[in-house]
């Protein structure tokens, strides 16, 4: 079909090719990235144990979930017992004693969002960043941080209600009928707005982050190309471009890191406890943090962050870049063998 043709011709690859790599990359990040997460919430259990109606970020390496300690669930799996003297320890301990399955606990529900999340967000950099250097007719270096800005919110847009409705419904366990009326009394008292009172913090970090994330990772990646002579990022270039560009903007998104996390636990929170006490808005948040911490309180957590997203980072785009570099050579073996099929045939028929 030329419609196809058109779309191959831009990228390479199809839209739906490109989702398929994006997913692959997806649940591969959270595979690897989830256990480490699942060890350090367990140990701030241990530190600290949960209480109902505690909040806590859960990260499958795509996206923080809120968290929610259910009423009276004494065997949810972050309230487990153990006893950990570190990190390594509690990996051991875990796996020996609960079963390897354990270090990926809370994972499944967590990836109704995060994965279509990412798919969304990858797919639309991709088509985006490659229509308008069609219509511009240049490679311009603004083009990536434009796409991923772009992209990001479209991909929290779609996202902020479905996440909100996970947390009311995790905070309550609620059945589908009175989950559809906290919903409509929601929106009755704050309109339909109120579904995407999380929005704004995601988009003050999460857009910066995406501009900041792909004008260096673009720019990387053309570099290390160059240098080594090849015409594809290979997983090695897009691993390193990865980690890279994910620490720059984890570092220079530290301070709307600390305060989306922070809205979210009151989002939560509040809800926990029915509480008819106002929300705190973004840069109160942030004036509070500064008027107890001083500034320095806005880059608190700067370690924890750069392990938790360099690697992410890394592993998402090398096997999205390796995804999509598959499928290319799959479309340009298809189109030779449909060439060669269609010479075949002219000369049988001038024959």
């Amino acid at each position: 079909m030329p419609g196809t043709q058109t779309i191959i011709s831009l990228n390479g690859i199809t839209p739906t090719q490109q989702m398929m790599a994006s997913c692959s990359g997806a649940l591969l990040t959270s595979l690897i990235v989830t256990p480490f997460d699942v060890v350090k919430i367990r140990l701030q259990a241990q530190k600290t144990p949960f209480h109902k109606g505690k909040c806590f970020l859960y990260c499958n390496g795509l996206m923080d979930h809120l968290c929610v300690c259910e009423n009276g669930n004494t065997r949810a799996w972050y309230k487990a017992p153990g006893q950990f003297r570190g990190t390594v320890d509690a990996f051991f301990q875990i796996a020996r004693n609960e079963g390897l399955r354990s270090l990926w606990s809370g994972l499944p529900p967590t990836l109704i969002m995060a994965v279509p999340a990412t798919v969304i967000y990858f797919t639309c950099y991709d088509q985006l960043r490659n229509l308008m250097r069609s219509y511009l007719g240049y490679d311009g270096s603004f083009i990536p941080m434009i796409a991923g800005a772009s992209a990001r919110v479209g991909a929290v847009t779609v996202i902020s209600p479905l996440e909100l409705i996970r947390t009311k419904s995790q905070s309550r366990r609620l059945t589908y009928r009175e989950l559809r009326i906290v919903i409509r009394t929601a929106v009755a008292h704050g309109g339909w707005l109120s579904l995407w009172r999380g929005w704004g913090p995601s988009v003050l970090r999460d857009v910066p982050f995406s501009a900041i994330y792909w004008y260096n990772y673009e720019q990387l990646k053309k570099l290390l190309c160059k240098k080594y002579n090849v015409s594809e990022p290979t997983l090695l270039i897009s691993f390193s471009s990865g980690a890279t560009s994910g620490t720059i903007a984890a570092v220079l998104t530290l301070p709307f890191d600390v305060v989306k996390t922070r809205r979210q636990i009151e989002i939560g929170e509040l809800d926990a406890m029915r509480s008819p006490k106002k929300l705190s808005s973004t840069w109160k948040i942030m004036e509070r943090i500064v008027r107890q911490s001083g500034f320095r309180g806005l880059f608190v957590g700067l370690l924890p962050r750069l392990m938790k997203v360099a690697p992410a980072c890394a592993i998402m785009i090398s096997s999205y870049e390796y995804g999509k570099s598959f499928f290319r050579k799959l479309n340009k073996e298809r189109e030779r063998k449909k060439a060669l099929s269609q010479t075949s045939s002219e000369k049988m028929h001038t024959g």
